[in-house]
This record gives structure tokens, C-alpha cells and sequence, in this order.
């Protein structure tokens, strides 16, 4: 729902990105290493394909800020529960992004509050 220039989802208010917004935050790709937890463990069933785009939690579990992310994989590419690859991640920016994200960080792959894997930061490829 759209309330001024405001975004509100699932009870929680987002700000809506503008033009100003994204000369002062730009978005961050990597090449990462995404793990997918087994089905055992997440709940997850289905492989993910093409650009999935879930949620990335830097701060923890009990934190609820998370960013959007979209995870790119190789066209014919599947990645199923319990296996992992390299791929191209591509995180929508916000303040202070670009000093959470560094080679060897760690971070939590989400489906809302669910955890379904972890990335782990191989190259940062634009700040």
C-alpha cells in the first residue's frame, strides 16, 4: 500500500526509493557463495532459478532490518535445498551498505523471518 511517498508491508512501514535516494545509496553486487540449508532445516522444497530475490539479513536473528537482494544464477541453473554455488548477488542499497559488505562476510539468506541458507562474500564486484 502506498501512503504518500511512504511504502507500508505487512504492518512495516519502507521507504520508497527516489531518484535523490539512489545517487547517495547504490545498490552492491558481488560474486558470492549461497548455501541453501536442506529441506530438513528450512522448510524450503523447491530449487531456486534464474534471479531469485529473498531477503539478506547482515545483523542477525533477532533483527528484522534486511535489504533485498536479487540472486542471479546462470541461465538453466538450478540451486536445490542443501547445495551450494557461486553466483552473482546484486543487494538494493541503503546507508551504510557498502561497509557491511566485504569479502569473507557472512550472511543470512531469508524467506521472510524463515532461514533458508547463507551467503558468504567471495569478490565485491561494485560498491
Amino acid at each position: 500500500m502506498l501512503e504518500g511517498r511512504k511504502w507500508v508491508e505487512n504492518g512495516r512501514l519502507l521507504r520508497h526509493r527516489s531518484s535523490m535516494d539512489e545517487a547517495v545509496m547504490g545498490d552492491v553486487t558481488v560474486k558470492a557463495e549461497v548455501r541453501l540449508l536442506p529441506a530438513s532445516e528450512s522448510g524450503r522444497i523447491d530449487p531456486i532459478r534464474g534471479s531469485y530475490r529473498p531477503n539478506h539479513n547482515f545483523f542477525g536473528p533477532d533483527d528484522l532490518n534486511m535489504t533485498a537482494g536479487a540472486i542471479d544464477l546462470p541461465d538453466g541453473c538450478e540451486l536445490h535445498p542443501g547445495q551450494s554455488m557461486e553466483a552473482t548477488i546484486t543487494f538494493l542499497g541503503w546507508t551504510g551498505l557498502a561497509d557491511q559488505v566485504y569479502q569473507g562476510r557472512e550472511w543470512r539468506i531469508q524467506e521472510g523471518v524463515r532461514l533458508i541458507g547463507i551467503g558468504r562474500v567471495i569478490e565485491v564486484l561494485s560498491p
